[in-house]
C-alpha cells in the first residue's frame, strides 16, 4: 500500500501553532525585562538591585577631593552614564541627601545618618574610648581606631594629643590599608583566601621613598606582623611619620586595630618598638576583653 504524503493544511497549522508559542514567550520575557529594568533587579542576579548599587557608587564618588561634583565628573568618576548619574543626583536633591547650586552637587548632613547607623549599632565602640584615652596619656601621642573595607582603611574613632602630628583625619576617614600600620594589621588578620582577593584589587603605588610597592615584599611584611602581633611603619604614607598598631579581636576575630601616630623626628623607630609597642598591644588587647566579654 502507497503511503500518503502528509496534509498540508496541517503542517501550516503547526507551524503557526509554534510560531504563535514562540512569540508569546518572547513577549513575556520581554515584559519580565521591563519589569526588572523598572524595579532596578539584575538580570545575572534577581537578588541584586543594579539601582541601589549605582547610587551608593554616586554618593561615594564625593570626597574631601570631590565635595562639589557635576553631573559628567561624577559619570567619569563612577563610569556610569551621564543620564543615569542625572537621575540619581535628582533623586539624592529631592530627598535631601544632596543640594544642587547650578550644575553642581553637594552631599548634605543627612547623608551622615547613614554612617550613625553602622556606629549606633556597634556598641563596642564607646568602649574602646577610655582606653584609647589611657594609651594616648601614657604615649603622649594621637591614638586612632581603624576597620578594613576592600582596600582601605576606614577611621572609626581618634583620640588627638597635645603633640598632635600634622595629619588631618577624622571619623570617616578613608587611606589605602597597605601603607599603614593600621591596615598591615589588617590585612595580616586576613584569611589567605581574602589577601589574594586583596592583591588582586589594590593597586600599590609609591607615597614616598619608603614605600613598599612589591607585592611578594609587602606578603613577607604582613607574615611579619602575623607572628609578632603588631604593625610598625616608618614613613611610608608620609614621610615624617611613624605609627604602630596592634589588632582588637572580639569572638569572631580581628574586627579593629587600634595605632597611635609619632613625629619621626621625636621618636626612634627602637623606642617606637621597644617601649610604644606593648603598650599599644596592651590597650588593644584590653578593648578585646571588655567587648568579647559583653
Amino acid at each position: 500500500m502507497t503511503a500518503q504524503p502528509p496534509l498540508r493544511g496541517a503542517e501550516d497549522r503547526s507551524s503557526l501553532l509554534w510560531d504563535g508559542v514562540n512569540l508569546a514567550r518572547s513577549e513575556v520575557e520581554k515584559q519580565a525585562d521591563e519589569q526588572r529594568r523598572d524595579a532596578g533587579v539584575s538580570r545575572e542576579d534577581p537578588d541584586f538591585i543594579d539601582s541601589v548599587d549605582k547610587a551608593l557608587q554616586v554618593m561615594m564618588a564625593f570626597s574631601a577631593e570631590h565635595p562639589e561634583l557635576t553631573i559628567s565628573q561624577a559619570a567619569e568618576l563612577t563610569g556610569l552614564t551621564r543620564a543615569t548619574v542625572r537621575r540619581v543626583l535628582l533623586t539624592f536633591s529631592r530627598i535631601g541627601f544632596a543640594e544642587q547650586r547650578d550644575r553642581r552637587f553637594r552631599l548634605t548632613s543627612k547623608v551622615m545618618r547613614l554612617g550613625y547607623g553602622y556606629l549606633s549599632s556597634s556598641p563596642w565602640w564607646e568602649h574602646a574610648e577610655p582606653h584609647m584615652r589611657s594609651l594616648s596619656n601614657a604615649t603622649q601621642e594621637s591614638s586612632s581606631l581603624a576597620t578594613l573595607d576592600g582596600t582601605e582603611i576606614v577611621y572609626l574613632a581618634r583620640v588627638p594629643s597635645p603633640r598632635s602630628v600634622s595629619i588631618t583625619l577624622n571619623i570617616g576617614s578613608r587611606l589605602p590599608a597597605y601603607p599603614t600600620s593600621l591596615g598591615r594589621v589588617l590585612l595580616a588578620a586576613l584569611p589567605d583566601d581574602e589577601l589574594d582577593a586583596y592583591f588582586e584589587q589594590a593597586e600599590l603605588v609609591p607615597l614616598t621613598t619608603r614605600t613598599i610597592t612589591d607585592p611578594s615584599e609587602l606578603r613577607v611584611a604582613l607574615m611579619a606582623v602575623r607572628e609578632d602581633g603588631y604593625a610598625l611603619i616608618d614613613g611610608e604614607r608620609e614621610e615624617g611619620v611613624r605609627s604602630v598598631a596592634a589588632p582588637v579581636r572580639d569572638r569572631s576575630g580581628v574586627i579593629a586595630a587600634l595605632n597611635i601616630s609619632v613625629n619621626a623626628a621625636r621618636m626612634s623607630t627602637d623606642e617606637l618598638r621597644q617601649r610604644c609597642a606593648p603598650l599599644v598591644r596592651e590597650h588593644a588587647d584590653s578593648i578585646s576583653a571588655e567587648i568579647s566579654h559583653r
